[in-house]
């Protein structure tokens, strides 16, 4: 079932002009970088805590995937000399 909404219920696009009016090219430019510094107020700085916290995760989580591609590095590195390596002794 879907509703139709009258003009005065649609909602706004964002970053579209109030009033109607279309802004030049300066005129998007500063809306934009308002738009911006808005969005930078909103970011929350993590504690020192908190970012010793992600930071050891982060760590954490590149030493197991290095091990993880480490050894599968070595098995089929293994596999592969014992596939095209000839039994004869030939080189």
């Amino acid at each position: 079932m879907t509703q139709t909404l009258t003009a005065d219920e649609q909602p706004a696009r964002i970053g579209a002009p109030s009033g109607g009016k279309k802004r030049g090219f300066f005129g998007a430019v500063i809306l934009y970088i308002r738009q911006v510094i808005a969005e930078l107020r909103k970011v929350v700085k993590p504690t020192r805590g908190e970012l010793f916290k992600m930071t050891g995760i982060v760590l954490a989580f590149v030493v197991i995937m290095i091990l993880i591609i480490t050894g599968l590095d070595l098995v089929f590195g293994s596999l592969t000399s014992l596939i095209f390596s000839s039994g004869t002794g030939e080189q």
